[in-house]
């Protein structure tokens, strides 16, 4: 009976299993998030306290690292965002010469490892002259380029996934391209666009080796995280660990609601 069960439920299993083994480092995060340790040179759970999530910032560099890094995402998000769809929208809706090769150079940055990439902007920094520049802008550049690639690849799949009945229609009952494009069009392509911020979001805020190289003497949180570590690891790294998973859960679960709702609406 019980070789049976499995079988039939193989796949659910399977799934099961994947994601407990998925969030288990998550969930370590958030259990340390609440850990009074008795040496920082020991990574283990020792008592409970609510102190790390009352003061987060016992250490000013940290919460100075973690504010950098969200300037730096959110820019960056912003500015990938924008010319990524509008890449997207030309890939997918227009045909011009270079369209194939195109097509072929946006997966680039995304299959060079990030050594390469890092260590070839930070080349190209240096011939410019901005070698004594290095730091926020340089970084803001550099994750910009990253994440386009992986914005264009995001919006254009949703693109070309995309029924364009509804567009067709609506410009049969005499809408202007304008009205069809933000009142069909974008509404539709809306889920890939948040669906690539957020991953620009995430990609920027956690990157290290491109970070790393072109820095300069300016620390984001994934850098601070590493330079602490090498002394022991403050509970409240753990604190904004927590606090990024819980503020993308609750983006994910706010517009898959907002779907729903507007399904049920439509309906």
């Amino acid at each position: 009976m019980t070789g049976r069960w499995l079988r039939e439920r193989l796949v659910l299993v399977l799934g099961i299993l994947v994601l407990l083994y998925t969030f288990v480092p998550i969930a370590v995060v958030v259990l340390m998030s609440f850990n009074a340790p008795a040496s920082r040179n020991v990574y283990r759970f020792d008592a409970f306290t609510l102190d790390n999530w009352l003061n987060p910032c016992t250490d000013p560099s940290m919460c100075d690292a973690v504010r950098r890094s969200v300037e730096i995402g959110l820019l960056a998000t912003v500015v990938a965002t924008i010319l990524g769809t509008l890449a997207a929208f030309a890939l997918v809706r227009h045909d011009f010469v270079g369209r194939s090769a195109t097509n072929l150079l946006i997966f680039l940055p995304m299959a060079a490892p990030e050594i390469v990439m890092g260590s070839s902007l930070l080349a190209l920094f240096v011939a410019a002259g901005f070698s004594g520049q290095l730091g926020f802008w340089t970084i803001l550049i550099a994750h910009i380029m990253f994440c386009l690639s992986f914005v264009v690849v995001t919006v254009r799949a949703r693109l070309a996934g995309m029924d364009d009945t509804l567009e067709q229609a609506a410009m049969d009952l005499y809408a202007t391209p304008a009205q069809t494009f933000w009142r069909v069009t974008f509404p539709l392509v809306f889920p890939g666009i948040l669906g690539a911020a957020l991953l620009s979001f995430s990609l920027s805020f956690d990157d290290f080796i491109i970070t790393n190289l072109n820095a300069g003497t300016t620390t984001t949180f994934p850098m601070y995280v590493w330079g602490v570590a090498q002394r022991g690891v403050p509970m409240q790294v753990n604190v904004i660990g927590t606090l990024m998973f819980a503020i993308s859960i609750a983006i994910v679960l706010g517009s898959e609601l907002n779907n729903r709702r507007r399904s049920k609406a439509l309906a």
